[in-house]
């Protein structure tokens, strides 16, 4: 192929579904004439290029650098051939990268005829000039226009972006998964074409997405239930048969059926291919049950409650009924308890009811405090969202300093939990936050009358990147709403310091100092600024953290004082979530403590 210095040379190449642009295909030269063939050739070679990404092309790619880095023997007119062919190889790479007026050249040390030198001039680089996105089928309808704007604002090689093979086929295939999880399952590309004019560095690029129809959700084709009933799943779906399709709304179908814990596989996915007589397409759920029943001993340690163990069983379907129920009995160090729930399957409009029952005795502060409670409520779970309202029924006898008293409480409460994380194990981008209000009354506190209380609590976690830095911060507070003769139990109060709040404190340690005991507090707030990354790329899962916690509980806001904990930790990125090993510094009063933990907590 030649070019003129005046004319443009147009290169058009089209294709249905890969189009691609690059030059044809090279013959391969002729050996050249008058070497020697008696003996192999080792050969070095120096490619000379400014751009160190273009040189790693070439080095990787280029035949006659692949042979000198595999040392492989070859004959002196093999070395000729390839030497021959590098030229015109190196400008067909270089055209995948942009550049359609590459020049290369092979040269030899006169001295040694193995020692050979490739210098290439790469050129200008070749941008796109114009882009013509055209859609047929269901997506020229007047209802697919907000969609067709979304696709081509999503797609990627702009005009003025620099034109490249890998960038081309990329951006079209992101634009395909698009329009098929926006509803068109069976979208296609019609004509992928560029057409690069190499002397003016243009690339004019023209597509024409045929999407076929939007696809409509139809009847469920539901397969590994043995004793779950179909309705459980049914249920679930959150939409309603005919309903426009988006691959969104069966991944949210999806992760409601992994929520109810009843199976541990999951899989939603549409059948495109099959069209009903309405016109609706079938959705395929395969499932795998879990078992019925499950119990689980759990032998541990932990930094606020000491060593432990726990029991706890599972029961999917009780009696036969569409109900789990769930027991636990829990020995520890500082805490004691067993508690039982009981919690319909999922409804129809997403909520679960839930009956709960708590037994503990808790050692952790100054004041022993022996709860009994009842739980009921309805649940609500989405993918990033949770509402829960119940109401509560506490009983309390706590001792401290050789005082006992009994203090009952009942309580109308509404919890919200809003998250947006990039992932809800291992967070590094994102939020979340939880918000609760509770009404009630309660009596004790050395009276026989009930007066009313109110409770508020509000925390938020963030999480940020920095470069390679990750930072995250927590900020909590919360406060009760009652005269100060209200006898309003323990349990509801607030206390600070441990793993989750002041690192530094002992668990539950920060609070209300009445004769010489520590209480719970009436108003609290916490906060924790942390940044991390990992030790090394070759242990990306274990990072080093730097921390700086500050918090307390008190009576009354105006008695309120924050102490200060520091230090630095250890994160093991865990499958389970984030391990946490934290040595703190409490600047109250100059002691370290060692903290261990697992997960992220609200």
């Amino acid at each position: 192929m030649t070019r003129g210095a005046g004319a443009a040379v147009l290169l058009v190449l089209a294709a249905l579904t890969v189009g691609c642009a690059t030059r044809a295909p090279v013959p391969a030269a002729p050996p050249a004439p008058g070497l020697p063939a008696d003996a192999p050739a080792v050969y070095s070679l120096d490619i000379r290029v400014d751009d160190s990404a273009l040189r790693s092309l070439l080095q990787d790619n280029l035949d006659l650098a692949r042979y000198r880095a595999s040392e492989a023997a070859l004959s002196p007119i093999e070395l000729a051939r390839l030497a021959a062919a590098a030229p015109a190889q190196a400008a067909s790479l270089l055209e995948t990268e942009g550049y359609f007026n590459a020049q290369a050249e092979v040269s030899r040390d006169p001295s040694d005829e193995t020692r050979l030198r490739l210098t290439v001039t790469p050129g200008p680089l070749t941008r796109v000039g114009t882009l013509d996105i055209a859609f047929t089928e269901g997506l020229a309808e007047d209802d697919g226009m907000t969609l067709r704007e979304s696709l081509r604002n999503a797609w990627a090689l702009k005009p003025g972006a620099a034109f490249t093979q890998a960038q081309w086929a990329t951006s079209k295939s992101e634009l395909l998964l698009r329009a098929r999880a926006g509803g068109f399952p069976l979208a296609r590309w019609a004509e992928t074409a560029a057409r690069v004019d190499p002397d003016a560095h243009t690339a004019e690029l023209r597509l024409v997405l045929a999407s076929g129809n939007r696809a409509r959700l139809g009847a469920l084709r539901i397969e590994g239930l043995k004793r779950q009933d179909r309705e459980t799943i049914e249920r679930l779906t959150g939409y309603r048969a005919g309903d426009a399709y988006t691959e969104q709304k069966l991944a949210e179908f999806q992760e409601r059926l992994a929520k109810t814990q009843l199976f541990d596989a999951v899989r939603v996915q549409l059948l495109p291919e099959t069209v009903e007589p309405d016109g609706t397409t079938p959705v395929q759920v395969t499932v795998t049950e879990s078992p019925l029943q499950q119990a689980t001993v759990a032998v541990g340690y932990h930094s606020n409650n000491g060593q432990s163990i726990s029991v706890e069983h599972l029961h999917r379907r009780p009696f036969d009924l569409p109900v789990r129920a769930r027991s636990k009995l829990q020995l520890s160090r500082d805490l004691r308890g067993t508690e039982l729930e009981l919690s319909s399957h999922p409804q129809p409009d997403l909520h679960r009811n839930i009956a709960a029952f708590q037994f503990e005795r808790d050692r952790s502060g100054d004041t022993v405090a022996t709860n009994l409670g009842l739980r009921l409520g309805r649940l609500y779970e989405s993918a990033r969202d949770e509402r829960l309202s119940y109401v509560e029924l506490l009983r309390a006898r706590e001792a401290a300093g050789g005082q006992v008293n009994t203090n009952l409480a009942v309580s109308l409460n509404q919890q919200w939990i809003r998250r947006r994380l990039d992932s809800s194990l291992l967070p590094t981008d994102g939020h979340q936050a939880l918000a609760l209000l509770g009404l009630g009354y309660a009596r004790g506190g050395g009276t026989d009358t009930s007066n009313p209380f109110g409770r508020v609590q509000f925390k938020l976690g963030a999480y940020q990147p920095l470069g390679g830095w990750y930072a995250s911060a927590r900020a909590e507070v919360a406060q009760v709403l009652a005269a100060e003769r209200v006898g309003v139990p323990e349990k509801l109060l607030f206390l600070a310091g441990g793993d989750d709040s002041v690192r530094g404190y002992g668990y539950r340690s920060l609070g209300v100092q009445r004769n010489g005991l520590t209480v719970g507090g009436r108003v609290m707030a916490t906060s924790s600024i942390e940044v991390a990354r990992p030790f090394t790329m070759s242990l990306p899962s274990v990072w080093g953290a730097l921390f700086v916690d500050a918090g307390n509980a008190a009576s009354r806001w105006s008695d309120y004082r924050a102490v200060v904990g520091y230090g630095a930790g250890v994160r093991w990125r865990s499958p389970v979530g984030p391990l946490r090993v934290d040595a703190a510094r409490a600047q109250e009063t100059g002691k370290w403590r060692l903290h261990f933990s697992v997960g992220i907590t609200l």
